[in-house]
């Protein structure tokens, strides 16, 4: 859900060990001491003095060897979100390497400590949405480096072009006294093999015809601040009987061309992103191949729009992902004017997907309120990270014409879906009227408002668990618990004047007195009425 900060990164050619021993020999500089800081925007960054490489006497780069420099600096409260510390690179650059360390002290209890992310632009600079981006790693790697034919997973391989490069810094929260932080940059010389051709995975797998597809689109591997590599998602979807998955690192489009092994006739894999901003998070799901879709900006920004736009000019969907979570920067502050779905349940159900699922419902009724016939439908995903985290925990499973990339976010986008923790878990649910009319999950039953309706709910894989009918005014039917096969069949009846939408959830016993037991699915509607 949150971005790890400050675990061990993964070093290129230039590693920690020689860059800190070049740092403290010839070509090192540790005089550069703190710097003054330079407004570059009002409230969103700030940039600080440029790091510049010496040249021999006849003004020319070394042919071979590293340089390195330190840079060191204390970020003071209040500290804007983005920090850039401008690096002039000459030519003959074969990689580029950072490595950076920053000071965590104990803070009182109920404070925020230090926590301090980092990333790369190149020499097409930093504007928003621009062309520079080369990579992010948040706060999960301590080190990176770039080089044309290769890059630390969430870095982008390609040339180290002359010109000002941006090493950016985040200051995801800052502690009372401040935020002492060191960078030091290693330049390694010479000559460097060709960037490889990207590969991504096909639109396409074998499929099964119109059927229900079972897929997890909110994942992270190691192009991250996952600790997975893909080929591990990979094995561990196919695992849990899943069809589909949407790859959602962190702020970075890098582990986009690493998909392709991993796809088969019976995996599709969807590539995406996860925006990470400093107001919430969303799944940008199933981009066009290379997509970025940067993060840089608040809700009071005003930007978000303009990203949202860019996603489905990719081809992808908006979804916000956990939009209740109480981690720093995690809940929901964009609106759903621009969203495609919305992440109601997130990982093991919890209290806050309980007050998301909520809070979705009501939106259901303010569009029957105002007449709409657009609704936002619900999606659920593992947001799987690590060990434990179990991919496919929950699951969304899409009735889709195909195992396509299109056929799937039509699904989606129609709410022809319904979510559940597990492939063990089956629903069926429909409703019909009384002259032959029929519809399922995410339709609409078009019938008068006196018809007689028939709610059906059949489910499979749910043993002890209990069944319920919710409507624009709550929940109006709980079945008896099903028995050890885990399967059952309801039905309850109403009319369209009685019942505006028709909704399906199958729970988990109640564990504390007067709160709903966990989620084992939840359905979108079936609305009623003409």
């Amino acid at each position: 859900m949150c971005e790890d900060h400050a675990r061990t990164g993964t070093t290129g050619a230039a590693g920690a060990a020689g860059a800190a021993q070049d740092a403290a020999g010839p070509g090192g500089d540790r005089a550069l001491g703190r710097r003054a800081l330079f407004v570059t925007s009002a409230a969103a960054a700030l940039t600080l003095g440029s790091v510049s490489f010496a040249t021999g006497a006849d003004g020319r780069v070394p042919a071979s060897g590293r340089q390195t420099k330190t840079v060191s600096g204390t970020l003071p409260p209040g500290s804007p979100d983005f920090v850039y510390l401008p690096v002039e690179v000459p030519a003959g650059v074969r990689e580029l390497h950072v490595a950076y360390t920053y000071e965590k002290p104990a803070v009182p209890a109920g404070t925020q400590g230090n926590a301090l992310d980092i990333g790369l632009f190149d020499e097409r600079g930093t504007a928003l949405g621009g062309a520079g981006f080369r990579g992010w790693s948040g706060g999960a790697r301590t080190e990176f480096f770039v080089r044309e034919d290769d890059a630390t997973p969430g870095y982008l391989p390609g040339p180290v072009r002359p010109g000002t490069w941006h090493v950016a810094l985040g200051p995801y929260t800052v502690a009372p006294d401040g935020l002492p932080y060191e960078v030091t940059v290693t330049l390694t010389y010479g000559a460097s093999d060709p960037t490889p051709e990207p590969v991504y995975p096909p639109e396409r797998a074998k499929g099964r015809g119109r059927a229900w597809y079972r897929g997890d689109c909110h994942l992270h591997s190691w192009h991250s601040d996952g600790r997975r590599t893909p080929a591990e998602i990979a094995a561990l979807a196919r695992e849990a009987g899943l069809d589909f998955i949407n790859t959602s690192d962190h702020n970075t489009n890098a582990s986009h061309p690493h998909w392709a092994d991993q796809a088969g006739d019976d995996l599709l894999i969807l590539i995406g992103e996860e925006v990470t901003t400093r107001n919430g998070h969303v799944v940008a799901l199933s981009t066009d191949p290379g997509t970025f879709i940067d993060w840089r900006y608040r809700a009071r920004d005003n930007r978000f729009g303009a990203f949202a736009r860019e996603i489905h000019r990719s081809g992808g969907l908006v979804v916000p992902a956990h939009p209740h979570s109480t981690c720093v920067g995690c809940g929901w502050k964009f609106g759903f004017n621009d969203a495609d779905a919305v992440e109601v349940w997130n990982g093991p159900y919890t209290a806050d997907d309980e007050i998301q699922l909520a809070d979705w419902d009501n939106t259901l009724v303010a569009g029957v309120r105002a007449g709409r016939r657009d609704w936002l439908p619900a999606m659920g995903n593992s947001d799987a990270h690590r060990d434990p985290d179990v991919v496919g925990m929950p699951q969304t499973v899409v009735l889709a014409d195909d195992l396509t990339r299109q056929a799937i976010l039509d699904g989606i986008r129609a709410g022809r879906s319904y979510v559940a923790e597990s492939s063990a878990v089956e629903v069926a649910f429909t409703a019909s009227g009384s002259r032959g009319e029929h519809a399922g999950i995410g339709e609409r039953l078009s019938v008068g408002p006196d018809t007689p309706v028939t709610v059906r709910l059949e489910v499979k894989g749910a043993p002890g668990r209990t069944t319920h009918i919710v409507t624009d005014q709550g929940t109006l039917f709980t079945g008896p618990a099903l028995d050890d096969s885990g399967a059952g069949t309801v039905e309850w009846h109403t009319t369209a004047s009685y019942a505006a939408y028709v909704r399906a959830e199958v729970r988990h016993p109640a564990t504390a007195p007067g709160l709903p037991g966990a989620l084992t699915a939840v359905t979108n509607p079936i609305f009623l009425g003409k």
